[in-house]
């Protein structure tokens, strides 16, 4: 029985959702209860059920399977080069093994996707520590390295510094596996998608076309942010569409099990989760 006015949902502040971000701006956030965090706060959120549908680190959904479904067609993914995860090291990752390596604490899937880049593609097995970073201090003293996401790692890649090794994590994951790479995806809480379908097709429908309506006024979305952002037109035109991608696919969602495959032979998961999704 639907007895909520409006669907909570959770939505990524990053310019990875930049299209998305202005169609909620302008209109397409009505009906919605909107909240807008980082990952982590997202994921958070949506463990602790004050949120019905948000985006969140896909491996979010591999540890709360049994509670959770994923929204059909979309999600936040690159075919290979990301630009916006990034390793920054003070040397080559082969001689990363033991080495210190901060995580930032804005993500949870680039913490498993660089734990298994490095064991399998390089050898490697680093310490690790969480702890929140940013662009005032990325490679704190003591660290040998940082692994960034979003808009500061965004604009790592676009200013390398001389003397650092800088490691796109799409780029390690694609030549790893020669897939893509799904980083987060839109979990539903079951009992929402249970209690509320009417609702859950509302809020569907709004992403979906909010991000296509988006897309459609990319050039203004991008000038929206443009004057209060480090970046040039043209990388974030590139970035939107030409690195970025938001549909989810058959082929996708083989992508998304091959990495919850890998993490489980990890130990970064308890379990290879079934992928069960809302809607269907």
């Amino acid at each position: 029985m639907e007895s909520i006015e409006k669907p909570r949902i959770g939505h990524i502040n990053f310019l990875n959702v930049l299209p998305l971000t202005y169609s909620y701006a302008h209109g397409f956030a009505d009906g919605l209860q909107l909240t807008e965090a980082v990952p982590a706060e997202l994921n958070q959120k949506i463990r602790a059920h004050q949120l019905d549908i948000s985006a969140v680190s896909s491996i979010v959904y591999a540890r709360n399977a049994a509670e959770l479904l994923i929204l059909p067609d979309i999600c936040i993914r690159s075919d290979a080069d990301v630009e916006s995860i990034v390793l920054v090291s003070r040397k080559p990752a082969a001689e990363l093994d033991g080495s210190k390596i901060i995580l930032t604490a804005k993500s949870e899937t680039s913490h498993c996707l660089l734990k298994i880049v490095l064991h399998r593609g390089y050898g490697v097995k680093p310490a690790y520590e969480i702890r929140p970073i940013g662009l005032d201090d990325y490679l704190p003293a003591g660290a040998d390295a940082a692994l960034l996401i979003g808009d500061d790692a965004l604009h790592l890649y676009h200013n390398r510094q001389p003397g650092l090794y800088y490691y796109d994590l799409g780029r390690e994951w694609h030549k790893l596996t020669g897939h893509s790479m799904v980083y987060a995806v839109w979990a539903v809480q079951k009992d929402f998608a249970a209690d509320c379908p009417h609702q859950l097709e509302l809020a569907h429908q709004r992403i979906i076309d909010g991000l296509h309506d988006g897309l459609r006024h990319k050039d203004a979305a991008i000038k929206a942010v443009f004057a209060a952002k480090d970046f040039s037109y043209e990388i974030l035109d590139h970035y939107l569409g030409g690195i970025i991608h938001w549909d989810l696919t058959a082929e996708h969602i083989k992508s998304l099990q091959l990495f919850y495959q890998l993490a489980f032979a990890e130990g970064l998961i308890p379990a290879v989760p079934e992928i069960n999704t809302a809607l269907s």
